[in-house]
C-alpha cells in the first residue's frame, strides 16, 4: 500500500510539474512550417504521433496562456474532410483554427487571422483549400450558367470566390467541370492572400517584418497529401497590395468613444 501510495504521489507530482514547466520558445516561421510539414507526412504515412492530445496538455490549456504554445494559424474550409489537427499532427494548444466555407477572408476571418499572428503570436499562417471544394464549385457552376438556388446567406459568404473563379477561366479557357473547379481552388488560395493583404495593414507589416511566414497549400481529400503553393508568388501579392489604392492604411482600430457622463438630476 506505501508503495502505491508513494508511485501515485509520484504521478501527481510529476503531473503539477508538467503544468507548471514554462512553454519552449516559439520556432521561427521557417521551423514552424517545418513542424506543420512533418505533421502532414506522418499522418499521411499513417503514422500520426498525436501529440500534446492527452489529459495532461488538456489540463495545461487550462492553465496556460496559448500565445506560449500555438505555433501556427491556419485559415480552412468548413469541410468535414478537412480534419486540420489531424491532418497536421497537431495537439492541443499548438493551431490557432479558422473555419470557414470555401476558406474566404472577410472581415470576421480577417480579424481572426490578425488575433492569431498578433495575439496568439503565431510564427506562420497557412491558407489552406482543399480539393473538390463544395463552395468552389457551386461559385464554377454559377459562372458557367448552371448554377441554382441558395440560401440567403450563401451568395454574400461566397462572392469573394467569383474573383478566382474568373482568373481560372481567364487562364485555361479550355478546361471544364472538374479540372476548372481544380484551378479555381487554388487560385482561390491566392484570392483570399490578396483578400486578406488588402484588408489587413497589420498583416502586412508582419508579412514584411519576416515575423510571420505566410504560405498557400491545397489538402487533397481523397489522399490527406498537402501541395504547398510558391512562396514567390505570396510575397508578389504582397508587393500589388502595398500599392492598391483599396487598402487598407491603419494597422490598428479607431478607439472606442468614451461613454458620456450621466446627467446630473
Amino acid at each position: 500500500m506505501r508503495r502505491l501510495a508513494a508511485s501515485a504521489l509520484l504521478v501527481c507530482c510529476a503531473a503539477a510539474f508538467a503544468a507548471d514547466a514554462p512553454a519552449k520558445p516559439k520556432p521561427s516561421p521557417a521551423e514552424a512550417l517545418k513542424l506543420l510539414k512533418e505533421g502532414n507526412a506522418r499522418f499521411l504515412a499513417g503514422q500520426s504521433a498525436h501529440p500534446r492530445s492527452d489529459l495532461e496538455r488538456v489540463k495545461l490549456a487550462g492553465q496556460a496562456d496559448q500565445a506560449d504554445y500555438a505555433y501556427a494559424t491556419v485559415i480552412a474550409c468548413s469541410d468535414s474532410r478537412v480534419p486540420v489537427e489531424r491532418l497536421f499532427d497537431a495537439g492541443v494548444m499548438d493551431l490557432f483554427v479558422i473555419r470557414v466555407a470555401g476558406n474566404v477572408v472577410d472581415t470576421d476571418e480577417a480579424g481572426s487571422i490578425e488575433y492569431g499572428l498578433a495575439h496568439v503570436k503565431t510564427p506562420v499562417l497557412v491558407v489552406l483549400g482543399h480539393t473538390q471544394c463544395g463552395a468552389v464549385n457551386a461559385v464554377t457552376q454559377a459562372a458557367l450558367g448552371h448554377g441554382h438556388a441558395l440560401e440567403r446567406n450563401i451568395p454574400p459568404l461566397v462572392d469573394n470566390i467569383a474573383p478566382a473563379v474568373a482568373r481560372a477561366r481567364l487562364r485555361f479557357p479550355a478546361l471544364k467541370d472538374a479540372e476548372l473547379v481544380a484551378k479555381g481552388i487554388e487560385e482561390n488560395v491566392w484570392q483570399s492572400i490578396e483578400d486578406l493583404f488588402v484588408r489587413s495593414a497589420a498583416v502586412r507589416k508582419l508579412a514584411k517584418d519576416g515575423t510571420v511566414k505566410i504560405v498557400g497549400a491545397v489538402y487533397d481529400v481523397g489522399s490527406a497529401e498537402i501541395r504547398w503553393l510558391d512562396e514567390a508568388h505570396t510575397a508578389k501579392l504582397l508587393e500589388e497590395a502595398e500599392q492598391n489604392p483599396k487598402r487598407a492604411v491603419e494597422p490598428m482600430a479607431e478607439p472606442a468613444p468614451k461613454p458620456e457622463a450621466a446627467a446630473k438630476p
